[in-house]
Order: structure tokens, then C-alpha cells, then sequence
């Protein structure tokens, strides 16, 4: 089990930018786990946003932010980014952090299934 922490969420106009952080409060290396981000609006399903290999060398996006969001890890300092840009009033959500153990380095997992460790969250507000 890792422990997650998000941070960097906030209120952001439409079309600006934010970068939200995963790190290990454990201490726990994430070079272990293939990581993924997920988010969830008010009503809705909590849904696949990005996520990454052990390696760093393989990402996957949804379609609703392919080509604005960048996700990346830096397994020396034991975190995982995403960049959001080009923000849109829909990206508006609680952002959860999620790691999975994976032995494959190249393994990528787009779905909650199987994600045991969460974070607590980072709210996104983007204003028009």
C-alpha cells in the first residue's frame, strides 16, 4: 500500500492553466506503480482522466483532454504530474491520484479497476 497526496488544484479562468501534483506521503517509491489520474464532477462517475507506465515512457489520455493535458512522473522525486491547459468550464471536478502495482514497466491501465491506492483529492474549478 502507498499513501497519495494531490496538491496543486485551485480556481482557474478558462483557458488558463494548472498543474496538479500526486506525491508519496509513505515515502513509498512510486517507480513501482503504474499511476493514473481520475476525476469526478458533482452527480457524475468518476472518470479516467491520464496515466502513465512505470517508466514514464508510455501515457494514455481520454478523449475529452487529449491534446491539453500532459501527465509525467519523475520517479527520482517520487511524484506524478499532470499539466492541465487550455482549461474548459467541464474540466471542473475533484482530481484523485491513483497508483497501481504493475510488474511490466511499459503497463498502462485506463480504468479504476484495479487502482488500489487513492488520494484524498484536489478540487479544479475553472470560471468562464
Amino acid at each position: 500500500q502507498v499513501q497519495l497526496v494531490e496538491s496543486g488544484g485551485g480556481l482557474a479562468q478558462a483557458g488558463g492553466s494548472l498543474r496538479l501534483s500526486c506525491a508519496s506521503a509513505s515515502g513509498r517509491a512510486l517507480s513501482t506503480y503504474a499511476m493514473g489520474w481520475f476525476r469526478q464532477a458533482p452527480g457524475k462517475d468518476r472518470e479516467f482522466v491520464a496515466a502513465i507506465s512505470r517508466s514514464g515512457e508510455t501515457t494514455r489520455y481520454a478523449d475529452s483532454v487529449k491534446g491539453r493535458f500532459t501527465i509525467s512522473r519523475d520517479n527520482a522525486k517520487n511524484t506524478v504530474d499532470v499539466q492541465l491547459n487550455s482549461l474548459k468550464r467541464d474540466d471542473s471536478a475533484v482530481y484523485f491520484c491513483a497508483a497501481r502495482s504493475a510488474i511490466l514497466s511499459q503497463s498502462i491501465f485506463t480504468t479504476r479497476t484495479g487502482y488500489s491506492n487513492w488520494g484524498q483529492g484536489t478540487q479544479v474549478t475553472v470560471s468562464s
